[in-house]
Protein backbone atom coordinates (compact mmCIF):
# COMPACT_ATOMS: atom_id res chain seq x y z
CA UNK A 1 0.00 0.00 0.00
CA UNK A 2 1.30 3.43 -0.95
CA UNK A 3 1.92 5.71 2.01
CA UNK A 4 -0.07 8.93 1.75
CA UNK A 5 1.62 12.29 1.71
CA UNK A 6 0.31 15.82 2.07
CA UNK A 7 1.66 18.07 -0.63
CA UNK A 8 2.58 21.72 -0.29
CA UNK A 9 -0.12 23.96 -1.77
CA UNK A 10 1.31 26.64 -4.06
CA UNK A 11 0.26 30.18 -3.18
CA UNK A 12 -0.93 33.05 -5.38
CA UNK A 13 2.00 34.69 -7.15
CA UNK A 14 3.73 31.45 -8.13
CA UNK A 15 4.05 31.38 -11.95
CA UNK A 16 2.74 27.79 -12.17
CA UNK A 17 -0.72 29.12 -11.26
CA UNK A 18 -0.69 31.31 -14.36
CA UNK A 19 0.27 28.68 -16.93
CA UNK A 20 -1.93 26.58 -19.19
CA UNK A 21 -1.31 23.06 -17.95
CA UNK A 22 -0.38 20.23 -20.30
CA UNK A 23 -2.68 17.34 -21.11
CA UNK A 24 -2.00 13.79 -19.95
CA UNK A 25 -2.23 10.65 -22.07
CA UNK A 26 -4.31 7.70 -20.89
CA UNK A 27 -1.08 5.75 -20.45
CA UNK A 28 0.37 8.47 -18.21
CA UNK A 29 -2.82 8.55 -16.13
CA UNK A 30 -2.67 4.81 -15.51
CA UNK A 31 1.02 4.93 -14.64
CA UNK A 32 2.28 4.64 -11.07
CA UNK A 33 3.47 8.26 -10.89
CA UNK A 34 0.09 9.85 -11.69
CA UNK A 35 -1.81 7.28 -9.61
CA UNK A 36 0.38 8.18 -6.63
CA UNK A 37 -0.12 11.90 -7.34
CA UNK A 38 -3.91 11.42 -7.31
CA UNK A 39 -3.75 9.74 -3.90
CA UNK A 40 -1.52 12.48 -2.50
CA UNK A 41 -3.75 15.21 -3.93
CA UNK A 42 -6.81 13.59 -2.39
CA UNK A 43 -5.11 13.47 1.00
CA UNK A 44 -3.93 17.09 0.65
CA UNK A 45 -7.42 18.31 -0.33
CA UNK A 46 -9.08 16.50 2.57
CA UNK A 47 -6.49 17.74 5.04
CA UNK A 48 -6.85 21.41 3.97
CA UNK A 49 -9.91 20.94 3.94
CA UNK A 50 -11.16 21.85 0.49
CA UNK A 51 -13.66 20.65 -2.11
CA UNK A 52 -11.25 20.61 -5.04
CA UNK A 53 -7.55 20.70 -5.82
CA UNK A 54 -5.88 21.13 -9.20
CA UNK A 55 -2.40 19.86 -10.04
CA UNK A 56 -1.02 23.40 -10.61
CA UNK A 57 -1.90 24.10 -6.97
CA UNK A 58 0.69 21.52 -5.93
CA UNK A 59 3.24 22.90 -8.38
CA UNK A 60 2.59 20.55 -11.33
CA UNK A 61 1.40 22.03 -14.61
CA UNK A 62 -0.86 19.09 -15.52
CA UNK A 63 -4.51 18.99 -16.64
CA UNK A 64 -5.66 17.08 -13.58
CA UNK A 65 -7.89 17.92 -10.63
CA UNK A 66 -9.51 16.05 -7.75
CA UNK A 67 -12.97 16.98 -6.48
CA UNK A 68 -15.02 15.99 -3.44
CA UNK A 69 -17.68 17.84 -1.45
CA UNK A 70 -18.51 15.44 1.41
CA UNK A 71 -21.56 15.74 3.61
CA UNK A 72 -19.45 16.40 6.73
CA UNK A 73 -18.18 19.69 5.23
CA UNK A 74 -21.79 20.81 4.84
CA UNK A 75 -23.11 19.90 8.30
CA UNK A 76 -22.21 23.26 9.84
CA UNK A 77 -24.06 25.25 7.14
CA UNK A 78 -27.68 26.27 7.75
CA UNK A 79 -30.13 24.37 5.49
CA UNK A 80 -31.31 27.61 3.88
CA UNK A 81 -27.75 28.48 2.84
CA UNK A 82 -27.22 25.00 1.38
CA UNK A 83 -30.49 25.34 -0.51
CA UNK A 84 -29.60 28.83 -1.81
CA UNK A 85 -26.34 27.44 -3.19
CA UNK A 86 -27.91 24.17 -4.42
CA UNK A 87 -25.11 22.46 -2.52
CA UNK A 88 -25.29 18.69 -2.17
CA UNK A 89 -22.64 16.06 -1.38
CA UNK A 90 -20.34 15.16 -4.29
CA UNK A 91 -18.32 11.92 -4.09
CA UNK A 92 -14.59 11.88 -4.76
CA UNK A 93 -13.61 11.83 -8.42
CA UNK A 94 -10.84 12.86 -10.76
CA UNK A 95 -11.01 14.95 -13.93
CA UNK A 96 -8.21 14.91 -16.50
CA UNK A 97 -7.99 17.02 -19.69
CA UNK A 98 -11.46 18.48 -19.04
CA UNK A 99 -13.43 20.32 -21.71
CA UNK A 100 -16.02 22.60 -20.12
CA UNK A 101 -19.38 23.72 -21.53
CA UNK A 102 -21.41 26.27 -19.58
CA UNK A 103 -25.19 26.49 -19.39
CA UNK A 104 -27.78 28.50 -17.51
CA UNK A 105 -27.77 32.00 -16.11
CA UNK A 106 -24.83 33.17 -14.02
CA UNK A 107 -25.22 33.07 -10.24
CA UNK A 108 -23.00 34.80 -7.70
CA UNK A 109 -21.61 33.48 -4.44
CA UNK A 110 -18.48 34.00 -2.37
CA UNK A 111 -15.55 31.75 -3.28
CA UNK A 112 -12.23 31.09 -1.65
CA UNK A 113 -9.18 29.18 -2.78
CA UNK A 114 -6.54 27.05 -1.09
CA UNK A 115 -3.96 29.03 -3.07
CA UNK A 116 -5.22 32.32 -1.60
CA UNK A 117 -6.12 31.31 1.97
CA UNK A 118 -8.03 33.63 4.25
CA UNK A 119 -9.72 35.64 1.48
CA UNK A 120 -12.99 35.46 -0.42
CA UNK A 121 -14.71 37.23 -3.29
CA UNK A 122 -18.13 37.26 -4.92
CA UNK A 123 -17.78 35.34 -8.20
CA UNK A 124 -20.34 34.98 -11.00
CA UNK A 125 -20.45 31.43 -12.40
CA UNK A 126 -22.76 29.58 -14.78
CA UNK A 127 -25.45 27.69 -12.89
CA UNK A 128 -24.89 24.52 -14.90
CA UNK A 129 -21.83 22.90 -16.44
CA UNK A 130 -21.00 19.92 -18.61
CA UNK A 131 -17.54 18.39 -18.65
CA UNK A 132 -16.00 15.87 -21.02
CA UNK A 133 -12.84 14.42 -19.51
CA UNK A 134 -10.84 11.35 -18.66
CA UNK A 135 -11.17 9.74 -15.23
CA UNK A 136 -8.44 8.32 -12.97
CA UNK A 137 -8.32 5.18 -15.13
CA UNK A 138 -7.84 7.12 -18.35
CA UNK A 139 -11.40 6.34 -19.44
CA UNK A 140 -13.70 8.94 -21.07
CA UNK A 141 -16.29 10.42 -18.76
CA UNK A 142 -19.14 12.91 -19.16
CA UNK A 143 -20.27 14.99 -16.18
CA UNK A 144 -23.38 17.13 -15.84
CA UNK A 145 -23.48 19.44 -12.84
CA UNK A 146 -25.58 22.21 -11.38
CA UNK A 147 -25.47 24.41 -8.31
CA UNK A 148 -22.36 24.31 -6.14
CA UNK A 149 -20.92 21.29 -7.95
CA UNK A 150 -20.98 23.25 -11.22
CA UNK A 151 -19.14 26.07 -9.42
CA UNK A 152 -16.47 23.70 -8.12
CA UNK A 153 -15.87 22.30 -11.60
CA UNK A 154 -15.54 25.79 -13.10
CA UNK A 155 -13.16 26.89 -10.33
CA UNK A 156 -10.88 23.85 -10.70
CA UNK A 157 -10.88 23.87 -14.50
CA UNK A 158 -9.94 27.56 -14.39
CA UNK A 159 -6.82 26.51 -12.47
CA UNK A 160 -5.81 24.30 -15.40
CA UNK A 161 -5.84 27.35 -17.68
CA UNK A 162 -3.97 29.78 -15.44
CA UNK A 163 -7.06 31.56 -14.13
CA UNK A 164 -7.87 32.27 -10.47
CA UNK A 165 -11.21 33.26 -8.94
CA UNK A 166 -9.52 36.63 -8.25
CA UNK A 167 -9.69 37.28 -12.01
CA UNK A 168 -13.44 36.70 -12.10
CA UNK A 169 -14.66 38.16 -8.81
CA UNK A 170 -16.33 41.52 -8.25
CA UNK A 171 -13.27 43.34 -6.88
CA UNK A 172 -15.42 45.41 -4.50
CA UNK A 173 -16.47 42.19 -2.73
CA UNK A 174 -12.93 41.05 -1.84
CA UNK A 175 -12.86 40.29 1.89
CA UNK A 176 -11.03 38.46 4.63
CA UNK A 177 -12.60 35.33 6.10
CA UNK A 178 -13.20 37.20 9.36
CA UNK A 179 -15.15 39.98 7.68
CA UNK A 180 -17.03 37.49 5.49
CA UNK A 181 -18.30 35.77 8.63
CA UNK A 182 -18.90 39.03 10.50
CA UNK A 183 -20.66 41.09 7.82
CA UNK A 184 -21.71 39.11 4.75
CA UNK A 185 -22.30 35.39 5.29
CA UNK A 186 -25.77 35.69 6.80
CA UNK A 187 -27.11 38.00 4.10
CA UNK A 188 -28.85 36.97 0.88
CA UNK A 189 -26.58 37.61 -2.09
CA UNK A 190 -29.01 40.24 -3.40
CA UNK A 191 -28.50 42.23 -0.19
CA UNK A 192 -24.71 41.78 -0.34
CA UNK A 193 -24.72 43.21 -3.86
CA UNK A 194 -26.97 46.06 -2.78
CA UNK A 195 -24.70 47.03 0.12
CA UNK A 196 -21.61 46.82 -2.10
CA UNK A 197 -23.32 48.84 -4.86
CA UNK A 198 -22.83 46.04 -7.38
CA UNK A 199 -24.98 45.81 -10.53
Amino acid sequence: MTSLMRLKIVQTGDPVLRQTARELSAEEIRGAEIQRLIEWMRETMRDAPGVGLAAPQVGLSLQLAVIEDPADLQRTMPPERLAERARRPVPFHVIVNPVLSLEGDPVEFFEGCLSAPGFFGLVPRASRARVECLDEHGEPRSLAADGWYARILQHEIDHLHGTLYLDRMHSRSFTTADHLNRHWNDLPISEVKNRLALP
